[in-house]
């Protein structure tokens, strides 16, 4: 049997790429829960709450609850509740993420003069004149970022994510974000954790990213499974220190792996 009783897998590179599921992934979730593992997925995507994912990922073949799902959106709202609370929040973002903010009782505001935090994030819209609404908001406010995701995989090739949207501002305004949220952070393993309520050491972490995915497995005490079907690769592996636990072409080879 295996050492583990939780899993937390990544979505996108891990269970999908693009529009379409990991060939096996489906399956390879639902062989881990027969085996009475719980499940988390949990994905940088800060664009779409737990309840989007379950409907998402259910026309590929996964079946969830939205109590399996976390995301760095989640992750971002809980921070600025303890850290931020009733702040005028302005966002470099997608719709998504308002939205998802705005559920979770956040206050968000166009007028850049008005902000007290910035959040900045993926936006596939992003333009010049956004990045100086973004700018100015910052001259006073706080700086928090969703995610650190420069690229993400889709299809066959790697496009932007958080992270390039993220560094954008922060060259502009010569200062980091306070925090960014997400994967590998701290709040992001303790959000994990705290949904499976678990310790690090009877978890797996399963990605296929070494400074996301797997970094925050090394921060939480979890066991590390890279599987090489997004960002990185079976050499990007062998050069990581610490390597990972365990080097898998693709999820549908977990079970084997570990059960």
């Amino acid at each position: 049997m295996t050492q583990f009783e939780h899993v937390v897998l990544d979505v996108d590179g891990t269970l999908v790429r693009g529009g379409d599921p990991i060939p096996g992934a489906p399956a390879a979730v639902e062989r881990l829960r027969e085996a009475g593992l719980d499940v988390l997925l949990f994905s940088n995507n800060p664009t779409r709450e737990p309840a989007s994912y379950v409907e998402h990922l259910g026309a590929m073949g996964f079946e969830l609850t939205a109590d399996e799902v976390l995301t760095s959106g989640v992750v971002t709202a809980e921070y600025l509740a303890d850290s931020h609370p009733g702040a005028a929040t302005y966002v470099l973002g997608e719709t998504g993420l308002r939205d998802l903010l705005v559920a979770r009782g956040r206050s968000l505001i166009d007028d850049p003069d008005a902000a007290e935090v910035v959040v900045a994030s993926i936006d596939r819209a992003f333009t010049y004149d956004r990045l100086a609404d973004a700018l100015w908001a910052l001259d006073g406010a706080a700086f928090v970022a969703t995610d650190p995701d420069r690229t993400i995989p889709a299809g066959d090739r790697l496009v932007p994510g958080s992270g390039a949207i993220v560094a954008a501002l922060a060259g502009a305004a010569d200062r980091d974000p306070e925090a960014v949220l997400g994967k590998p952070s701290e709040q992001a393993a303790a959000a994990a954790l705290d949904r499976l309520d678990a310790a690090g050491e009877d978890c797996l972490v399963v990605g296929d990213r070494l400074d996301t995915d797997l970094a925050m497995g090394e921060r939480a005490g979890m066991g590390r499974a890279l599987v090489c079907s997004g960002v990185a690769t079976r050499a990007d592996a062998e050069a990581a220190t610490p390597p990972p636990d365990f080097v898998l072409d693709s999820v549908a080879d977990l079970p084997d792996a570990i059960l």
